[in-house]
């Protein structure tokens, strides 16, 4: 839908004033913009941040230039005005936007309905931030923000579920910003090698080297979380620590913050060998997600364990992600969902034999 013409001087020239025609339960919302340049960005090249908006928010939004018109139901219209005036403040305040921004948006649009502050730039976020040197890293699923929240008021956290849901990202994100404030003195990644069954002598190179397929998305995290020179040169010092797992034992970790990735792959074991290093003042965050565990056939997975134990014991939070809170590819929520699904489908029919 074309919008009307407005003059130099029209109040709808505001950034973000909004005009709202309701139809029954259909309403028209009118957005200007006050910087082009910002609002293309916005858009995201050929609309693609748009159209993500009209998938799932059930609009129809059409850009002119600095203003896009949204149309369909009140509350779907209201959610995507809150959308774009939130990442547009975020664009403001200098900070991108990416895919993953917009689909944190709508998700928290969509949790807190219509009830929304009337000035997204003042009004205060509702999702939690990690404010680290290089970016914020903020919470873009309820999931997530219950995963930040725990972190800062546990010393041991447990994050499971599916792949794409920012368990170990955020794991390291919250390492990094506790190594910056130097509440901790170092960082120590680790992740079971069972695809090498933990003997990794035969592997090329020396123990970082032998390691790093293993450790792979954790080093992209930190490469992206921190200067790329400041973790090479904690690398080399020992600041930031490679330790595959079974090279943990009879080490007691101290003021340091410790990431045990992939730990659905960890025997039982393992897993209290762990889980007892824990020293004065660390912090332990141990992902994984329990669907994809690669341990011989019979074998207990450590982690399942270890959340079924530890359950209601005392400074200890554990957060359960699901297909929804998947912040890659829209398409990868639907694949976990369909997996989940059918493994649901398959538990019932070998609960009715």
């Amino acid at each position: 839908m074309s919008l009307h013409s407005r003059g130099p001087d029209d109040e709808s020239l505001i950034p973000s004033k909004t005009k709202a025609i309701e139809e029954g339960a259909a309403a028209q919302i009118v957005l200007a913009f006050d910087d082009n340049r910002l609002a293309s960005t916005l858009f995201g090249q050929y609309g693609q941040n748009l159209a993500l908006i009209e998938r799932r928010l059930n609009v129809v939004a059409d850009s002119r230039g600095n203003h896009v018109t949204i149309e369909g139901a009140r509350d779907s219209c209201e959610q995507a005005r809150h959308v774009l005036e939130a990442l547009y403040e975020q664009l403001k305040r200098g900070d991108d936007v990416v895919a993953g921004d917009v689909e944190g948006a709508i998700r928290l649009a969509i949790a807190q309905g219509s009830l929304f502050e009337s000035d997204p730039a003042t009004a205060r976020p509702s999702f939690e931030e990690i404010s680290l040197r290089k970016r914020p890293v903020r919470a873009r699923t309820p999931a997530q923000d219950a995963y930040i929240r725990a972190l800062r008021r546990h010393a041991l956290v447990f994050g499971t579920g599916p792949a794409g849901t920012g368990k170990t990202w955020l794991a390291v994100a919250q390492a990094v910003l506790l190594f910056e404030r130097k509440e901790v003195d170092r960082i120590i990644l680790s992740r079971p090698a069972v695809e090498a069954g933990e003997r990794l002598g035969f592997l090329p190179g020396d123990m970082r080297e032998k390691v790093d397929p293993y450790l792979r998305p954790i080093y992209d995290a930190l490469f992206d979380l921190m200067d790329a020179r400041i973790v090479e040169r904690a690398l080399q010092g020992g600041e930031i620590e490679i330790a595959p797992l079974a090279f943990m034992r009879g080490r007691t970790l101290s003021n340091a913050a410790v990431i045990l990735d992939e730990a659905q792959n960890t025997t039982s074991m393992q897993m209290k060998m762990f889980l007892t290093r824990l020293g004065e003042n660390s912090h332990m965050i141990v992902t994984g997600d329990p669907s994809q565990v690669d341990l011989p056939p019979g074998q207990t997975s450590g982690l399942a364990e270890a959340v079924r134990l530890l359950k209601g014991v005392e400074g200890i939070g554990h957060v359960v992600f699901t297909h929804e809170d998947v912040i890659r590819h829209e398409l990868v929520a639907r694949i976990v969902a369909a997996y989940d699904k059918a493994s649901a489908t398959s538990t019932r029919d070998r609960e009715t034999r």
